[in-house]
Order: structure tokens, then C-alpha cells, then sequence
């Protein structure tokens, strides 16, 4: 099984550039994160047309999650539990009835900055309301892979300057400790475990030229449980999407599992 995660960012604005992708790349699962719309304005029968079932957890501008998957899907959770007074719309899960089911989330975990703004406590919160979700769900033990734009550069190989990234959210000690927290509950980092070189980056932002010089940063993760780890095979991080036309920010990191076994 294929799982990729992506941000888009606006899935509207970036349709053709979306669905040439997966049609080139042709996931079995896609983990979409800033879809930026609604669910009623995502265009669903445009990845229907393409074989996917799709979930969405969508919210007007800004934010929103979706799970695209080729295979029926159930037990969606749109939300993080933990607070029932969050509107922002960033996790939705859902078990992928495959032969060998899976259980996937599509996350984009919160910026952060400025950090001397209510946005960065609002950052560790969620991240502390994922661990403790992430520590039930890992109680099933059962194939899991936690998927998205963590916004979390987790060590110093993981941007090409770190010392750009000092006073951001997301290189904080504090973004750092909870992404090491989430990782020791037992979730390994599919970057890891497919020994991408040092280098490998997912994000590369639209100012000054970031593309052009290679100067990125690694935000989007794979994690998965001991029984998706068990049955990893390989992972692509797509660099060359960052230079299709009216490209994301984000490039799409593809997961290959063998769940025949």
C-alpha cells in the first residue's frame, strides 16, 4: 500500500497540479493537509473520477484535512479529541478497509508563531492532545501511520540553515520535546527507517528565492506504529513536484507498506 501525505495548500487553487500528481504517482491513500475550503467547495468528483473515496474535514480559508483512498473507508474521526471547544480543522482519521486494514490520519499540526503569541501555547496543547490520542490508538495494536505537516523542524539536519529557524515556533526546544515525545511512544519516523539522506527536505517557502537555493526544511512526517513499521518497504520524498506548475510549498512524501503478509 501507498500512503502519501501533502500539503497542498488550497486544494482548489492547485487542483490540476493535485491530480496530475496522483495520477503520475497513483497512491492507494493521500493524506492532504491546507485543503483551505469547506467540505461542501472540495472538489470530490474530480478524485472520484480518479477511483478515490474521499473524507473531508474542511474549513472555510484556512486549514482543513482530507483522506483520499482507493480501498472503502470507516471510523472517521474528524477533530482532535481533547478539546471540544477547537474549531480549527486539522486531523480527521479514518481505518482503510483494505485486506490488511490500516488506520491513517491526515495532520497539520499548528504553526506557532509568533511565540510570544497565544498561538504557540495553542501549538504544544495540540501536540500534547495528539500524544495522548496517538497513546490510545496505539493500545489496538494495529497497523497506524500518523500523517502530515507537523511544523516541527525535529534536529539541525533537518534545514538546510537552522540558524534561520532559532526564534521559530518551529524549532523550538518545547516543538522539539513533543515531537520526541510523540516519537518514544512507540511511532517510528518513516524518514528514519528508509535512511533518506541528509538533505531530504519537504517544504521550501515562496520568498527569496528558498526554492532556487535549496534552502528548505523537513516539516512532513510519516510515523507509524510497530505493525506499520513492521511492514515498511520504502519511502520517496517527491522533490520534483515543487517545480510543477503553480506548485505547493509542501512536496508529497510516499510511504510504501506490504500489507499482503
Amino acid at each position: 500500500m501507498r500512503i502519501a501525505t501533502w500539503n497542498v495548500n488550497s486544494v482548489n487553487a492547485r487542483l490540476p497540479t493535485v491530480l496530475a500528481w496522483l495520477e503520475s504517482a497513483q497512491p492507494d491513500v493521500a493524506c492532504f493537509q491546507e485543503i483551505k475550503c469547506v467540505d461542501e467547495k472540495f472538489p470530490r468528483e474530480a478524485f472520484e473520477s480518479l477511483g478515490y473515496n474521499v473524507e473531508t474535514h474542511g474549513q472555510k480559508s484556512y486549514n482543513g484535512v482530507a483522506l483520499l483512498s482507493k480501498f472503502p473507508m470507516s471510523d472517521v474521526v474528524r477533530g482532535l479529541p481533547g478539546d471540544e471547544s477547537d474549531e480549527q480543522a486539522r486531523y480527521i482519521e479514518a481505518l482503510i478497509e483494505a485486506p490488511k486494514p490500516v488506520r491513517v490520519a491526515s495532520i497539520y499540526l499548528p504553526n506557532g508563531n509568533p511565540i510570544d503569541t497565544e498561538k504557540f501555547p495553542y501549538k504544544l496543547n495540540w501536540f500534547q492532545r495528539l500524544h495522548d490520542h496517538a497513546k490510545g490508538l496505539l493500545a489496538y495494536e494495529e497497523p497506524l501511520a500518523l500523517c502530515g505537516d507537523y511544523n516541527c523542524i525535529l534536529t539541525p539536519e533537518d534545514a538546510a540553515k537552522p540558524d534561520e529557524w532559532v526564534n521559530d515556533a518551529l524549532f523550538q526546544p518545547q516543538t522539539r520535546a513533543a515531537m520526541n515525545g510523540l516519537k518514544w511512544l512507540g511511532l517510528s519516523d518513516a524518514h528514519e527507517l528508509g535512511k533518506e539522506p541528509k538533505g531530504t527536505y519537504t517544504f521550501w517557502d515562496y520568498q527569496a528565492g528558498a526554492w532556487q537555493r535549496n534552502n528548505g526544511i523537513r516539516i512532513d512526517y510519516a510515523l507509524l506504529s510497530a505493525q506499520a513499521a513492521d511492514r515498511f518497504r520504502g519511502i520517496e520524498t517527491h522533490r520534483d513536484a515543487r517545480d510543477m506548475e503553480k506548485p505547493s510549498d509542501h512536496v508529497p512524501v510516499v510511504v510504501d507498506l506490504d500489507l499482503e503478509g
